[in-house]
């Protein structure tokens, strides 16, 4: 009995330590660890000694290299970076990520291992965030509970709310509106888009509001672009042309007009500023039809000043495309869709040449060229609000600005990087595109007002800002060209140092990008990136796939067209290998601040003893005839001149040779000061 109850006893303890293992056992977070603290400190620790003994491996260049001629180590190397891509791969398994690591191509295995493993932290962090706040009790995807019939607040997108009327925070966000696959406006154009490298010639044919008659020559002349001929012998018609009436091809049509335009006394008194309509009160008007735009131009012609601007887009276009106008009166705002009435613009030049007729704008310099372009429309009489505000020395002269400065009102700019080209547009769109003129002629009011307060009522200053304006007026439009050395000036930009194979590289590729781009109407940020050119420039690839794994991402172009750029790559490689020399000319350019600047005095004074000495040898050189002696010529033939002249070259190959001229130990001296001043 006395047995028996022993080992009941013996049998009791171990079930009993069985079950607090047990328990113990499942109260730690895993095998081994009893909470979070413990598992982190453990993983701080392996971590820690895992970057100790990667500091201790041999260094990327000469010392990986030795070390990698060993096939010890090679093998080492290549056994523990599969054994770290499996595992690597077994954790994107684990949480559903891509995890196809080894199976890479090798010449840009490195840069989609790279994506793959960022792609893969992403999904892991986001994870990893909604467990941390599942646990501090925040549900992400539960939906709040709502009492029966509440109706959510609607909010409304609007740009012309004033302040504290909505959220700041909606202004302070950027909208890029973007329309994938849409159709090219271009292909609807009545009239042919000139990419041509030949310079500008003005679309106007009929000239409203003439002073000076439209010369012969712009009447009825058909475009090269328009000639049924191929690209080369239009342009070569088109030179023709133009070298027979170049002042009258190429002038300002209303030149004339412009310079002998005045303001009247009434835009230089004082105004009353005539208070804006609410915005929700003013009729807007879309123009799409050219019945409309008539009409829009007959009101126009019957105004004293309306308010005017676009919205352009620049990206899918070589030259770029004027895809909006904006008109606002008093009463009234009208919004133009240019891209459909693209051939029917030049009606308005009724009513924006009109001298009578102030025409508002706000930084106008682009818009002047975009109007001239597009639709061959010019305007005369006008006021730049920007260039008023410059002269008000206000704390930024931006239209955001003047419109919280005078109308308090806070522009949404959400949709300043929209694409215009959208059809049909937004309403927030629209809306956006409105506000832009519907207080410019407060505005105008309001400018013109303090010009002549801050002046003391003398209309100087004010009349300062009308001649800028009418100066921006006479603004003409200006194709991009392309020259040979047109490659130079985007190089000297990016301040980048290439050898003659670089150089020959970017030299070709930026040629057939321009090529390219005029052909297709592409701009030439969308054909190939400059930062994307120049890498490729750099990199020189052997293979296609080397240009594609320069681009990321890859434009379409370039991989329709990878084959043709690895031709130029080669044509590059093959130039023979040398470095370019920087110009010592324009490294020892000096800038002076001011007429008593000695700031760089030393600079100077190097400059002028260059100039000094270069000065010297043209003079020698044209005195005497500077001919090195032949083997064969014996010292008695020379004349007296000839050996002067050979003592001073002597003398330039050693300096400190012993001469008996005066002249050449002053060009001794003179060489020897140079050259510590430029060792100093």
């Amino acid at each position: 009995m006395s047995l028996s109850k022993s080992n009941d006893d013996s049998n009791r303890e171990v079930l009993d330590s069985n079950s607090d293992t047990n328990e113990e056992d499942k109260n730690e977070l895993c095998p081994g660890f009893k909470d979070v603290d413990a598992f982190v400190k453990h993983g701080f620790g392996v971590v820690l000694s895992a970057t100790k003994a990667s500091a201790g491996l041999p260094q990327p260049g000469d010392e990986f290299d030795f070390y990698r001629s060993f096939p010890g180590f090679q093998e080492f190397c290549e056994s523990q970076g599969d054994q770290i891509l499996q595992c690597m791969s077994q954790i994107m398994q684990h949480h559903g990520c891509r995890s196809h690591v080894k199976d890479r191509n090798k010449l840009t295995a490195v840069e989609e291992r790279f994506d793959l493993v960022v792609d893969s932290n992403d999904v892991i962090l986001e994870r990893a965030g909604i467990l941390l706040d599942e646990a501090d009790g925040v549900n992400r995807n539960q939906k709040p509970v709502m009492p029966a019939g509440f109706q959510p607040p609607k909010i409304v997108v609007s740009s012309w709310n004033r302040k504290g009327s909505g959220s700041s925070s909606q202004s302070e966000t950027f909208r890029l509106l973007h329309a994938k696959n849409i159709a090219r406006p271009q292909l609807k154009f009545k009239e042919k888009i000139d990419n041509s490298n030949t310079p500008f010639v003005p679309k106007i044919f009929i000239k409203p509001n003439a002073v000076k008659p439209l010369p012969s020559c712009k009447k009825h002349v058909c475009q090269p672009e328009d000639l049924d001929v191929p690209a080369a012998l239009a342009d070569l018609i088109h030179q023709q042309r133009t070298q027979e009436h170049v002042e009258d091809m190429f002038a300002h049509p209303y030149q004339y007009e412009l310079d002998h335009l005045t303001v009247p006394d009434s835009l230089l008194s004082k105004p009353e500023p005539q208070m804006y309509k609410p915005i929700a009160e003013t009729k807007l008007s879309f123009i799409d039809s050219l019945e409309d735009l008539v009409e829009l131009n007959e009101k126009l012609c019957k105004l004293s000043e309306f308010a005017v601007d676009l919205e352009h887009h620049s990206y899918r276009s070589f030259l770029g495309l004027t895809c909006l106008m904006q008109i606002s009166t008093r009463d009234e705002d009208f919004i133009i869709d240019t891209l459909e009435l693209r051939s029917e613009m030049y009606i308005l030049n009724e009513a924006f040449t009109d001298p009578t007729i102030v025409k508002v704008f706000h930084g106008a310099d682009s818009d002047i060229e975009w109007l001239q372009r597009d639709f061959g429309l010019y305007v005369v009489n006008l006021f730049d609000t920007h260039q008023g505000s410059r002269a008000l020395h206000l704390a930024r002269n931006s239209l955001d600005h003047l419109l919280r400065h005078f109308c308090n009102v806070d522009s949404d700019k959400r949709y300043q990087l929209a694409d215009w080209r959208i059809r049909p547009l937004p309403n927030e769109m629209v809306q956006y595109a409105r506000t832009d003129t519907h207080y410019l002629l407060y505005i105008y009011d309001c400018v013109r007002a303090q010009l002549l307060d801050s002046n003391h009522g003398q209309p100087g200053l004010l009349q300062s800002v009308w001649n800028k304006s009418k100066d921006i007026s006479l603004t003409k439009y200006m194709k991009p060209l392309f020259t040979e050395d047109s490659y130079l000036e985007v190089l000297r930009k990016q301040k980048r140092s290439f050898n003659t194979q670089q150089l020959t590289a970017f030299r070709l590729l930026f040629a057939w990008r321009d090529k390219l781009a005029r052909q297709e109407d592409e701009s030439t940020g969308y054909t190939l990136p400059i930062h994307m050119m120049i890498k490729i420039s750099e990199e020189l690839p052997k293979e296609p796939q080397g240009i594609i794994a320069c681009c990321n991402p890859v434009p379409p172009l370039v991989r329709q067209q990878v084959n043709e750029l690895h031709l130029l790559v080669q044509q590059a490689r093959e130039m023979p290998l040398l470095k370019v020399r920087r110009n010592w000319r324009q490294h020892w350019h000096v800038t002076l601040f001011g007429p008593h600047d000695t700031s760089r005095a030393s600079e100077i004074l190097v400059l002028q003893l260059i100039n000094l000495f270069e000065t010297l040898v043209d003079y020698f050189n044209q005195c005497f005839v500077l001919k090195e002696p032949d083997v064969h010529t014996e010292q008695n033939s020379l004349s007296v001149a000839q050996m002067k002249a050979r003592r001073i070259i002597e003398s330039f190959e050693n300096p400190f040779r012993m001469v008996g001229n005066v002249k050449s130990l002053t060009f001794t001296i003179l060489y020897l000061i140079v050259s510590s001043l430029f060792i100093c």
